[in-house]
């Protein structure tokens, strides 16, 4: 298993947007915030909202699952891109990319993060351990 790098998002960046979930019940709503959150940015196109939505679920699903609650979510816009900030209050974790595991078995947030992000990192606070996504305006 590996970890991702632990670099804090863009200092300039600026909160569009912030939601707390408690269960995974709330993801419906956050799912359906975070496609209107993005309208009128520049990836605010199928693909764009496709690819932050199914991140956005993915990474608030394992801090749920596997930090300590509430989980918040953060949509934050910097300079050429928006990021994802999704914080757990389990400080003494570490998000862990588990290439063994065969697909079909979980263990993917992390590895489709991965793949539909720009790029990809964590932190930790005093309080929390925060992992982030980035989605750049223009794509390689």
């Amino acid at each position: 298993m590996t970890s991702p790098p632990a670099p804090v998002p863009h200092p300039a960046a600026t909160e569009l947007r912030s939601w707390s979930l408690d269960a995974v019940g709330g993801l419906r709503h956050l799912r359906a915030d975070l496609r209107a959150a993005v309208i009128g940015t520049p990836l605010d196109d199928e693909d764009g909202v496709g690819r932050i939505t199914v991140v956005a679920t993915e990474l608030a699903t394992n801090a749920l699952r596997h930090g300590r609650g509430p989980a918040v979510i953060r949509l934050l816009q910097e300079p050429g891109a928006l990021t994802l900030d999704v914080a757990d209050h389990d400080v003494t974790g570490e998000p862990l990319f588990d290439e063994r595991r065969p697909i079909g078995l979980g263990g993917l947030g992390l590895r489709l993060a991965r793949t539909f992000a720009s790029d990809l990192g964590w932190y930790r606070t005093l309080k929390t351990k925060n992992i982030w996504a980035r989605f750049d305006f223009v794509r390689d």
